[in-house]
């Protein structure tokens, strides 16, 4: 009986050995939650939308919530434009800039 243990300990050591090569090896996947997406309302900058203060505050809101980044934001408010929102921001080359900070798109 002994000799068995011996051995599942020694099986064991192993399967340890080869998972922590494993995980100093790979970059760790980092997931982000994007089901406030959703919930965020779209923009045409017309008359009728939503005021451009509470699209931009509510895509700030989500961005606490999930920890999301300038980028994400800048993004997120590229996604939930519609026309003629989405011509001006075509329009605007400096908007496509890959460097632009959110508080500089805003």
């Amino acid at each position: 009986m002994s000799e068995r243990l011996r051995l599942e300990l020694e099986e064991s050591n192993s399967e340890i050995a080869q998972l922590r090569d494993g995980l100093s090896m790979e970059t760790p996947t980092i997931r982000k939650d994007l089901s406030l997406i959703s919930l965020l309302p779209k923009w045409s900058g017309a008359e009728t939308a939503v005021p451009l203060e509470e699209f931009l505050s509510s895509i700030e809101g989500a961005a606490k919530v999930d920890r999301w980044t300038q980028e994400d934001c800048v993004q997120l408010a590229n996604l939930r434009r519609l026309d003629p929102a989405k011509a001006f921001y075509n329009y605007n080359l400096d908007l496509h800039a890959a460097d632009v900070t959110w508080e500089w798109y805003k």
